[in-house]
């Protein structure tokens, strides 16, 4: 088993490769960042939101790899969005995860793939064994995504504070490996 974050790895699926970005796909993080339909159910305070493009491409495996792993989402080799790995607590062996997908992506199942492959890899190749995910409630295609992977709804009603004037209502989602046997509870996050 590897330690969660002793590498940056490149995770295949079918269709779908998570792996580094590079300079190349900047145009791409460009137009994610300066989508603000694509934001509207994410924090305000994202790593790439905070700097340009090339920036934050030629930063990200410097300055986050410690706390966060962000790869870039790659559909037949094209770039059309992040998944996220965030949140690490070794003592608990937990992480959590998120994505965010160029518009024109939205709806091709490639958030349900880029879940689970992220899942797949944190369970069965690293030390990780409870996986946990923010929604906001009003999010369903999200919730959606959640459950199609095997994630269960821990609470409907959350506030969280996400940079917006107002702390935001969201949904807690968990996962948890096939050997861990402890019933995991909202307030052990």
């Amino acid at each position: 088993m590897k330690k969660l974050f002793s590498e940056i790895p490149t995770i295949k699926g079918e269709r779908v490769t998570l792996r580094a970005m590079t300079l190349d796909d900047a145009d791409g993080l460009r137009e994610l960042t300066e989508d603000e339909e694509v934001y509207r159910y994410l924090p305000t305070f994202l790593y790439e939101k905070q700097h340009d493009a090339e920036y934050t491409i030629r930063h990200l495996y410097d300055e986050c790899i410690e706390s966060a792993l962000i790869l870039g989402v790659y559909v037949d080799g094209e770039w059309c969005g992040l998944a996220e790995i965030y949140g690490y607590r070794a003592a608990l062996h937990k992480v959590s995860v998120g994505n965010r997908l160029l518009r024109r992506w939205w709806g091709k199942g490639v958030s349900t793939e880029v879940l689970g492959l992220m899942t797949k890899y944190l369970l069965e190749e690293t030390d990780v064994q409870i996986i946990t995910a923010s929604t906001m409630a009003k999010n369903q295609a999200s919730a959606n995504v959640m459950r199609k992977n095997g994630f269960r709804h821990l609470s409907y009603t959350v506030l969280e504070k996400w940079g917006y004037a107002k702390p935001i209502l969201t949904e807690k989602w968990v996962r948890t490996g096939a050997g861990y046997r402890k019933e995991y509870r909202f307030h052990d996050q």
